[in-house]
């Protein structure tokens, strides 16, 4: 199993706390858009993954958990 995060383009705001606070897999575009490393979260980022997830003021973010 491992883990990816993903974006509700949605609910996003692009307030930019996210990048702030994993900057290890995000970026943000010219808009202030979270642009996501797509690659699976390793399990010793997996700490900071989850923080950016948890802190995300609109809930836009997802941590996924993905078999395989």
């Amino acid at each position: 199993m491992s883990d990816q995060l993903r974006v509700n383009w949605i609910r996003c705001d692009a307030h930019g706390l996210c990048a702030e606070l994993f900057p290890e897999r995000i970026s943000l575009d010219e808009w202030g858009y979270p642009v996501i490393d797509p690659a699976p979260i390793p399990p010793q980022l997996r700490k900071h993954a989850e923080r950016a997830v948890a802190q995300c003021p609109v809930l836009a973010l997802v941590l996924e958990h993905t078999d395989p």
